[in-house]
């Protein structure tokens, strides 16, 4: 290295990740209450998303869940990958299966079930939920039941943009 030139260490995803998306619901505004009827208290079902700003060269895209309120630490409520390009959100009451028709899948939450699993906190304080899109440049193949942990490697140096939105929920 030269005088005056400096080393800087970033990631293959610090780089790749240029732009952001924005990440929708109209179940609930960013920073709001999570209506009952997505959580376990009610029908369980997941909320309505919608986004926009996709990147050039997208391939799919991948969505988590996660609640970082959990006593045990971060709890996964919803791994899902491979969502078609086109797409532009996924529909209320998203089927719990592994394999969809348009290529979706689908991996474990830490309910140990498929698809999404609501908020389901302790009583006490209300727990925010994460909602995270990730649009990537390259379609992921995990062989078996994905994990939080199987996608995220699996998208490492893939992801070219990210977008989220927040809701809360404490049980009643």
């Amino acid at each position: 290295m030269k005088a005056g030139q400096s080393q800087t260490n970033v990631s293959a995803d610090t780089i790749l990740t240029k732009s952001k998306m924005t990440l929708t619901s109209t179940a609930f505004r960013n920073d709001f209450t999570i209506p009952q009827q997505f959580t376990c208290q009610g029908e369980d079902i997941s909320p309505e998303l919608a986004w926009s700003g996709t990147p050039e060269g997208t391939q799919c895209f991948a969505l988590l869940c996660e609640d970082p309120d959990a006593p045990g630490g971060t709890y996964i409520h919803w791994v899902i990958y491979n969502i078609p390009a086109t797409e532009r959100g996924l529909a209320e009451n998203f089927p719990k299966r592994d394999k969809l028709p348009n290529g979706t899948r689908q991996g474990t939450n830490d309910f140990k079930q498929m698809g999404y699993g609501g908020p389901c906190p302790p009583p006490g304080k209300a727990h925010r939920y994460y909602f995270k899109l990730y649009a990537l440049d390259a379609m992921i193949n995990i062989p078996g039941e994905a994990t939080r942990d199987l996608l995220q490697n699996a998208m490492h140096g893939h992801i070219l943009a990210e977008g989220e939105t927040m809701g809360t929920y404490a049980k009643k």
